[in-house]
């Protein structure tokens, strides 16, 4: 299975609001399979949205295991935050935007609702970074890039620094 290429700004699919998905059949699978390959081929990636690969659908994938060891890969067909609580100021990165990161001000924590690959809903609580890429990555299939909910573009985006 192949890697499927990343979408970068300003490709005007990042921009566009996802549909939703209809029906979770052999080709929605094999999709979501290559986009989890996707993701763990990009280093320190902790999340992925279809978008991001140039599919409009309503599709992302969160996978903080690499970070926090008990965390579980959630994919997420159709996801739709219920409620958010608290406020907390976060330094983000984006495999679309991957030469600059930016501090965000997201939810602390949210209450999460999808449909999963076994075509049941879901609904999770979360909080801390899980929040927060749950966050980033739904922004993702509604148009939105993290750097749009920066206060000022001027002090609060900041260029990567590249190590050799």
């Amino acid at each position: 299975m192949s890697s499927l290429s990343i979408r970068t700004f300003p490709d005007p699919i990042l921009r566009k609001v996802c549909t939703p998905v209809r029906r979770i059949d052999r080709s929605t699978k094999a999709f979501i399979d290559r986009l989890i390959e996707t993701l763990y081929r990009q280093p320190g990636g902790i999340g992925i949205a279809a978008p991001q690969v140039g599919v409009c659908k309503r599709i992302a994938i969160v996978d903080l295991s690499s970070k926090e060891p008990s965390a579980q890969r959630l994919v997420l067909i159709n996801p739709v935050i219920l409620k958010g609580e608290g406020h907390r100021l976060f330094r983000e990165g984006c495999m679309s935007l991957s030469d600059y990161t930016a501090n965000v001000h997201r939810h602390e924590k949210v209450h999460v609702k999808w449909l999963g690959l076994d075509k049941q809903n879901h609904e999770l609580s979360a909080n801390g970074i899980e929040a927060i890429c749950i966050q980033h990555e739904i922004d993702h299939l509604n148009g939105i890039l993290f750097v749009d909910r920066v206060a000022s573009l001027k002090t609060d985006v900041f260029r990567r620094r590249r190590y050799l």
